[in-house]
């Protein structure tokens, strides 16, 4: 006999388990289906995000950073420190603890709100009774149990992209899961894709000691980045030591016992060779939709496999939702949380709304990188008439004090209403401070409107301030 549920999530990744927490909270019985297990064999919630993703990543940017303040910057604070070393295993450890702290407070909420965790696969079935049928497997497709469901929610996010003839083994080919366990500091380590995932772990290495190289196909440098963000960024990542080669084309990888050797062409048509210890190949991701059984209930996936929704995250099939990764728009984290907010409020009844346009970005390189809303060449493309104001941190007490007066806010309006319309952040501290650009724009503040606004001093959001009144009227009090 299946069990009964008002509503099923497939996936607990962020996507996944903030929806099941939210239909719960709106009195659903719900039940989540997920089957990851961490290194230790142990079943774990929160997806790749939480396991191999966001939170053990961002972890290691910290320590890295740590060392490379300790080894490198703590001289210019009058701070004398010698033989500083790492101790990577220490440092994988710290990870670990944190992702097993993040995954254990997911398996409370869970306890909680009353939300049955299915562990394994889930797979539809049928749409029978007015019920769409799940089958959920264990390991080698044990233990099976079938579940049925008034709703159903796939959230089951993507996967690392991996390029043809070069096979990932995450010892000496990684993808994001091996570099971010490796187990020690690669002499030299080169890296395909200069995205966000090929520059954060490449920075993390860089910090400890290894020689990055960073071999990128497209002609620009983060594409996607306002012109004078992707202008800095370069600047400061050469600046740093990254060696980034824009328009290479990769050719034959060969991996031999302790090292790889790749042969790839330059942007001048020049061909090249990369001999590295470790390579990082981080060139997207694309969405995880293996062994779902979508034509079982008539549903399927677009030509970039990509399961196909509308603007409220609807599938064609009724009652089958789809959010995150699995769909259109960015891979963020923070997108599918939403969306899975959205959709359990849909569910029960209330009138939800997304602003795609208000999603932001962050890069958690140092200096960070962040953005919401539209580019200056997004801009020009659409015909719209605007006009921009720039702060440099250079100038703001607070950087200055705390070493950090890399980058700057660019804060762009509309030429006749002054309404925000993007907010481009490099800087120490523009994950945090983007988020005041996102609030600003969900109102349809003007330029005007923030720069009015009292902040606090000495403090790095006042540069927010300053980039905002030159935008609003080119008063900028301290320029």
């Amino acid at each position: 006999m299946a069990q009964n549920f008002d509503l099923v999530v497939i996936g607990g990744g962020p996507g996944g388990y903030i929806a099941a927490i939210r239909a719960a909270q709106l009195g659903m019985r719900v039940a989540c289906v997920e089957k990851w297990r961490n290194p230790a064999g142990e079943l774990a919630l929160g997806g790749t995000c939480l396991n191999v993703g966001c939170i053990p990543s961002k972890a290691l940017l910290a320590s890295s950073e740590e060392f490379e303040n300790a080894s490198r910057h703590l001289s210019d604070h009058g701070i004398a420190v010698s033989g500083v070393k790492v101790d990577v295993a220490k440092m994988m450890a710290r990870k670990d603890s944190i992702v097993s702290k993040m995954t254990k407070g997911i398996e409370f909420l869970f306890r909680k709100n009353k939300i049955t965790w299915l562990k394994g696969h889930g797979r539809f079935v049928s749409t029978e009774d007015d019920a769409i049928r799940i089958e959920v497997s264990g390991d080698d497709d044990k233990d099976l149990q079938l579940v049925d469901a008034q709703q159903v929610i796939i959230a089951t996010g993507s996967k690392a992209r991996h390029l043809p003839g070069i096979p990932v083994d995450n010892e000496l080919v990684c993808d994001n899961e091996g570099a971010l366990a490796l187990t020690e500091v690669p002499k030299r380590l080169g890296v395909i894709g200069a995205g966000v995932i090929g520059l954060e772990l490449g920075s993390v290495w860089r910090r400890l000691g290894a020689e990055v190289t960073i071999l990128e196909a497209m002609p620009t440098f983060l594409g996607t980045a306002d012109p004078a963000v992707q202008k800095e960024c370069a600047r400061l990542f050469a600046k740093q030591g990254l060696k980034i080669h824009l328009g290479a084309k990769i050719g034959e990888v060969s991996v031999g016992k302790k090292n790889v050797k790749l042969d790839w062409t330059d942007d001048k048509g020049a061909e090249q060779v990369l001999e590295c210890d470790r390579l990082i190949v981080s060139v997207g991701r694309v969405p995880n939709t293996d062994g779902l059984g979508l034509d079982a209930i008539g549903l399927a996936v677009d030509e970039r496999g990509f399961v196909p929704v509308d603007e409220q995250c609807r599938t064609s099939v009724p009652r089958v939702w789809a959010i995150g990764d699995v769909v259109r728009g960015p891979m963020l984290a923070h997108k599918a949380e939403e969306e899975g907010v959205m959709v359990a409020e849909l569910i029960a009844g209330q009138k939800p709304h997304i602003d795609y346009n208000t999603v932001p970005w962050v890069i958690y390189t140092s200096p960070e990188i962040a953005w919401v809303g539209k580019t200056e060449q997004q801009l020009k493309d659409e015909g719209r008439a605007f006009k921009t104001g720039q702060f440099p941190f250079a100038a703001n007490g607070r950087a200055l004090g705390m070493n950090a007066a890399d980058g700057f806010v660019k804060v762009i309006a509309d030429e006749k209403t002054d309404e925000v319309l993007g907010v481009h952040i490099v800087s120490a501290t523009a994950s945090d401070m983007i988020a005041e650009a996102v609030m600003a724009m969900e109102f349809k503040a003007s330029a005007e409107d923030i720069g009015r606004i009292c902040h606090p001093h000495p403090s790095m959001s006042e540069a927010m301030r300053e980039a905002a009144l030159a935008a609003s009227d080119k008063r900028a009090l301290n320029m």
